[in-house]
């Protein structure tokens, strides 16, 4: 059952949003109204209303007389994405070369080294999670509100097919290779170096994608 600290709308939609992006709802499947009302006790209005928001923040698609379902990113989508997503990551990368503490070096270097621990596993799920968490930690330290919300509403979008493009042929070992590049270029608060580093490594995403012909 979910809570209601905030207005209904709100919550069904953060519980939505939870259930596409955990995988819970894959790309194409419905979005079964019905269902999501009598699970947790709350009337379709706030859950169409926040459907229609899901379909602004492009998680969903809604087809007239058929239902909502969860978007399929086409490839050419992911690429387009995935080449905003670099120049953000550059831009995020050259603010903080400029402002990075050692709390935050400290910070960056630990979640690498776990990464490094997971990549010898071979555990991608692990490894990605952490991944994650490393570049959503940029972009705070880079302390830019409007940057962070750019970031988050494409990296939402990008989730509906980035999974499927880590699976393809994940090199785990190369992609810490770059985070450490990254990390030598903020200690070094090397600006120019750091947002190349980081738009070479989002560029790596893009390219798995393209490799492997994924979504046609």
């Amino acid at each position: 059952m979910i809570e209601r600290p905030q207005s209904l709308t709100a919550v069904v939609l953060q519980e939505l949003e939870r259930q596409i992006l955990s995988g819970n709802l894959g790309p194409g499947e419905p979005v079964n109204e019905k269902a999501f009302a009598e699970r947790n006790s709350v009337s379709r209005g706030p859950i169409r209303e926040a459907c229609r928001k899901l379909e602004q923040a492009g998680l969903v698609t809604i087809i007239p007389n058929r239902g909502v379902f969860v978007r399929k990113l086409q490839a050419k989508d992911a690429i387009e994405i995935c080449d905003i997503r670099a120049v953000l990551s550059g831009y995020a990368g050259r603010i903080l070369a400029e402002t990075v503490t050692r709390g935050q070096m400290a910070d960056l270097t630990e979640m690498v080294e776990r990464m490094e621990k997971e990549a010898r596993l071979r555990n991608v799920e692990a490894f990605y999670a952490i991944n994650s968490e490393f570049h959503q930690a940029i972009f705070d330290f880079a302390d830019n509100q409007r940057l962070r919300e750019m970031y988050a509403a494409i990296n939402k979008e990008l989730y509906l097919f980035r999974w499927r493009a880590m699976l393809v042929s994940p090199d785990l070992e190369k992609s810490n290779r770059e985070h450490q590049e990254i990390l030598k270029a903020l200690a070094e608060r090397d600006a120019a170096c750091t947002a190349m580093m980081m738009e070479r490594h989002a560029i790596s995403v893009k390219n798995r994608i393209v490799a492997s012909g994924l979504g046609g």
